[in-house]
């Protein structure tokens, strides 16, 4: 059997749009139609290449995760202060999600949205949120042994906090542009985290 032809579109490109579908709409709301016409391709295209709906959702929450913990770390394990470079990311969460029609996070969005009884979902969406979670626990260890802040801080637990505040920021930016709420919570975290 002779293979097909080359394909006529950029697979990466296509999931690029279709996390923008998913991100905009959330899974439930995306229609197929919205999806291949955002994508540029045909429906047959798209389940050849990602399978069904559902599939391809599981692939652009894969693909998005991926980049996002890879610009996560970036950000945060670089050779700078760890705890500045914490402090900067969570300035950057009031300056993203205090703007006008702010989109929230897509994770953030689909958990919400998502039926709670699909557990091969849930358990996709739970993993990438524990990937959050560790790369924020590695930064503050990293603060702890550099002194920056107190060995008694309970590195998991603070940064199981910073995950809930980073997707509480994005959920109350889609309906506030409320800067000062989240610079109040911001200023919370710090407060504990500067205690020595």
């Amino acid at each position: 059997m002779r293979p097909g032809p080359d394909k006529q579109f950029d697979p990466a490109e296509a999931l690029k749009a279709a996390i923008r579908v998913f991100w905009a709409r959330g899974y439930e709301a995306a229609s197929l139609s919205e999806l291949t016409t955002e994508m540029g391709i045909g429906k047959k295209s798209l389940y050849d290449t990602f399978g069904n709906k559902r599939e391809l959702f599981l692939k652009a929450i894969q693909a998005y995760s991926e980049a996002n913990i890879l610009s996560l770390r970036e950000a945060l394990l670089n050779e700078k202060s760890p705890y500045d470079n914490l402090k900067a990311m969570m300035q950057s969460w009031v300056e993203m999600h205090s703007k006008p029609k702010s989109k929230g996070c897509i994770l953030g969005n689909n958990m919400a949205d998502f039926d709670t009884n699909d557990a091969e979902v849930a358990q996709a969406l739970h993993r990438k949120i524990e990937g959050i979670e560790s790369v924020f626990v590695e930064t503050l260890e990293k603060a702890i042994q550099s002194g920056e802040i107190s060995p008694k801080i309970n590195a998991l637990n603070t940064a199981r906090t910073l995950v809930c505040l980073s997707q509480g920021f994005a959920l109350v930016g889609r309906v506030s542009e409320d800067a000062e709420r989240m610079q109040g919570a911001i200023s919370l975290i710090t407060e504990h985290l500067d205690q020595t």
